[in-house]
């Protein structure tokens, strides 16, 4: 299994618009306990082009912002998508029950089926 391939197909298929967690990328890769492992990949640049800046942690807060030019990027690129981003004690949160991307089984089959497939 390469992880940070199934990663860059998984990342490609967030929805303009969407966020998805360190988690839920883990999960969709076949390594649900690996969340800590996405967020490495991101900060390391091991994924290559993806739409990173959708990506942020279980409780919706931006968590990556080292990884970004700079410290507010990732906040300007989601707004610059329709999604909302609030100031909270945490940090900047994005509202997952509105703006989380709900994937489908039929989704997670796909990936499964292309991992197979191309051997990744």
């Amino acid at each position: 299994m390469n992880f940070y391939q199934r990663m860059q197909e998984v990342c490609a298929r967030i929805p303009y618009g969407r966020a998805a967690t360190y988690g839920q990328i883990a999960l969709l890769c076949g390594l649900p306990s690996h969340a800590r492992q996405v967020g490495y990949a991101l900060s390391h640049g091991r994924v290559g082009e993806v739409p990173a800046h959708r990506i942020v942690n279980a409780r919706g807060i931006l968590s990556g912002a080292m990884a970004f030019d700079t410290p507010d990027l990732q906040k300007q690129l989601l707004e610059r998508e329709g999604v909302a981003v609030a100031r909270t004690e945490e940090g900047w949160r994005v509202d997952l029950k509105k703006y989380g991307w709900k994937h489908t089984l039929e989704e997670a089959e796909e990936l499964y089926r292309l991992f197979q497939r191309e051997g990744i």
